[in-house]
């Protein structure tokens, strides 16, 4: 046989032979393609019920909420949406309440009138006192709610001896307090106690205060141990002035400075509204004390020390000569005069960086 015959034969028979594994090829690559489609197939659905699993998350007592998953984008490979989140607002943590005694009182206190003060100084001085003369404590709920009360005409020299030194005792004695300046509108005879019963009137419209100190511009404590707060028994605060030689003037004196719980306020009345020019009401309201079956509490004489600003008399405000009279009826006068008769007309409320002022017509006597 020739042998390019059994060339050609060999050639024909390899050439076949490719063919036929090329076949095998496509046919084995055709059936794992469609084993595999299978697979995908069966696994999406396992795959869907996946990406839709609900996870219980944190929100309010007895309640679940629930997330997915959010669709990605494959152009930019970041979510399309973010789902909506429900999220719980963190509680509030209550304060524990203040100290019976603040750890940031300093005792004996040294109080001076020769060098001038100003309300800017005073200001800049106590940065954490919001308008109006407000203060309370950050790290402790305050166990007091405490309207200081001045009554005023006047006296605004004596006023800015009086905010520099309280307002830092006030706030080292952890109170939450506001500080009212009643003042006597026009020029008719002063009525101290008349302007007290009205700070305590408009007081209580401005916020819930539960206790009332009744404080003269001119007095100063001299140790901040002395609380501007209420006790179980009314309180006399200014126990031993310099202008007394630092001695209690006679045991029935509740002259000067004083609080009284809303309670013990109510139950005498008030002060009375009769009382016009100098003296005889703090007499007056002792009376009423004493018939409603209270007594006075008082810190030692160290503790209730206090400084008296010197000044002449003002004008309006010679001595009343009806004190005595009035005085010895003070039992049968005490139920219809006081907070119950209170008239009074405001002229102007200014809510001011330090204190609020509150300008009233008292009347006539």
């Amino acid at each position: 046989m020739p042998v390019d015959a059994i060339n050609f034969g060999l050639l024909h028979r390899i050439c076949k032979l490719v063919v036929l594994l090329c076949f095998l090829h496509i046919f084995v690559t055709v059936v794992f393609y469609v084993r595999s489609m299978d697979i995908r197939i069966s696994f999406a659905p396992k795959l869907q019920s996946h990406h839709n699993v609900t996870w219980p998350v944190q929100g309010t007592v007895g309640a679940i909420t629930s997330r997915t998953e959010p669709k990605v984008d494959p152009a930019v490979g970041q979510p399309q949406d973010k789902p909506e989140q429900k999220t719980t607002q963190e509680p509030v943590k209550k304060l524990e309440k203040c100290p019976e005694t603040s750890p940031l009182l300093v005792g004996p206190l040294r109080v001076e009138f020769n060098i001038p003060v100003t309300l800017e100084q005073v200001k800049n001085e106590n940065p954490n006192l919001q308008q109006g003369g407000r203060f309370k404590p950050k790290d402790c709920e305050a166990l007091q709610k405490v309207a200081v009360i001045i009554p005023f005409r006047k006296r605004d020299e004596h006023l800015k001896f009086w905010l520099y030194y309280l307002h830092p005792i006030l706030q080292r004695q952890q109170l939450d307090y506001g500080v009212y300046v009643i003042n006597q509108d026009g020029d008719e005879t002063f009525n101290r106690a008349k302007l007290l019963n009205i700070g305590y009137a408009e007081a209580l419209k401005d916020y819930d205060y539960n206790c009332f100190v009744f404080s003269d511009v001119d007095l100063i404590p001299m140790d901040d141990r002395n609380t501007y707060g209420c006790f179980s028994q009314p309180r006399h605060l200014s126990v031993s002035m310099d202008k007394f030689g630092f001695r209690l003037p006679y045991n029935q004196y509740f002259g000067g400075v004083s609080s009284m719980s809303k309670e013990q306020f109510l139950k005498i009345n008030g002060f009375p509204n009769n009382y016009w020019g100098w003296g005889g009401e703090d007499d007056d309201i002792y009376n009423r004390l004493s018939f409603k079956g209270m007594t006075i509490s008082r810190p030692n004489g160290e503790v209730g020390k206090c400084r008296m600003i010197r000044h002449n008399r003002d004008k309006q405000n010679d001595p009343n000569p009806q004190r005595f009279d009035r005085i010895a009826h003070t039992r049968e006068t005490m139920n219809n005069d006081g907070i119950n008769s209170l008239t009074y007309k405001v002229v102007a409320i200014e809510k001011l960086d330090l204190y609020i002022r509150i300008n009233v017509d008292v009347g006539k006597p």
